[in-house]
């Protein structure tokens, strides 16, 4: 009977994964999705979740009663029921849900002294207030027509998390940005779905060039170019001396040479990834006396 559990928890998360991981993709691609559609996502999601825990609790007991810790019996079962995959979007939404606080304080992730931050949001932002405001009324539209109290709480609970978490992944972008570091560095950031660092010795060259491309949000072309588009555009290309390793959203990994990405001042970022201009060194006075006049 456990096992048939199992099989049926990762069955349901094999379905779910696919659709979360479209929706986001769309959201972030631009794509126009009624709050309806956003209803259903999340009211599958929090089905889930509920058999997941259903799987899990017997795995958890179990380990605890072989003598684990909370943590390490926790750990055993959310890895024996939830694939890394699923795992890493879970974690993708927690981060975006904490970046809702970090955004109301009004500060940044992660920003080291002598950095420059440079933000990437512009071509998003009309498209995910558009949505923000269109799940808020398509949910206080449900509200009101749903008769039924059960459901009617249901469909609330979901549209408010839904709405919330609109707001959060565009809290997670604003607060996450790329990063210039003093010594050239670079880091390149999307919300919390991305995150690569590349050391200022492997930059070789960086320019201003605008693309439009009608990809996804990570691509990797077969000629080792990494495309981060935001609004389905790039404004920057970094060439580097060697190939980098990184972790796409889900967890795969991939490795490229050459990284288009967004910024919104793109010549700004240009000119801090540039040479750096080199001051010579002040020398002490010679001890020795010139030669007599």
């Amino acid at each position: 009977m456990r096992g048939i559990a199992l099989r049926a928890a990762r069955a349901a998360l094999w379905v779910v994964l696919p659709a979360e991981l479209a929706l986001v993709v769309c959201l972030m691609g631009g794509v126009r999705i009624t709050g309806a559609v956003l209803l259903a996502a999340e009211a599958l999601v929090l089905g889930v979740l509920a058999l997941e825990a259903a799987a899990m609790w017997p795995l958890y007991t179990a380990r605890r009663r072989a003598g684990d810790g909370r943590r390490a019996a926790a750990l055993s079962a959310v890895r024996a029921v939830v694939p890394v995959a699923v795992r890493r979007l879970m974690v993708h939404e927690l981060r975006a849900l904490h970046s809702l606080g970090v955004w109301a304080v009004r500060r940044r992730h992660r920003i080291p002294e002598g950095a420059l931050p440079f933000s990437y949001t512009e071509p998003q932002t009309g498209t995910m207030w558009a949505f923000f405001f269109a799940s808020v009324l398509e949910t206080v539209v449900l509200a009101l027509v749903i008769p039924w109290p059960l459901v009617h709480l249901v469909l609330l609970v979901v549209g408010v998390y839904g709405t919330v978490l609109i707001v959060a992944l565009h809290a997670a972008c604003v607060t996450r940005p790329h990063v210039v570091g003093a010594d050239g560095s670079l880091r390149l950031r999307y919300g919390a779905l991305f995150d690569l660092s590349v050391p200022a010795s492997l930059i070789t060259a960086a320019r201003v060039e605008r693309r439009y491309d009608a990809g996804g949000l990570v691509r990797v072309g077969e000629d080792g170019v990494l495309d981060l588009s935001v609004g389905s555009q790039t404004t920057v290309t970094v060439e580097l001396a060697e190939p980098v390793e990184f972790v796409r959203p889900l967890g795969q990994r991939g490795s490229a040479r050459t990284l288009r990405f967004h910024a919104d001042d793109a010549r700004a970022a240009v000119a801090a990834l540039g040479p750096k201009p080199v001051t010579p060194e002040r020398t002490a006075p010679s001890s020795t006396p010139g030669p007599p006049a």
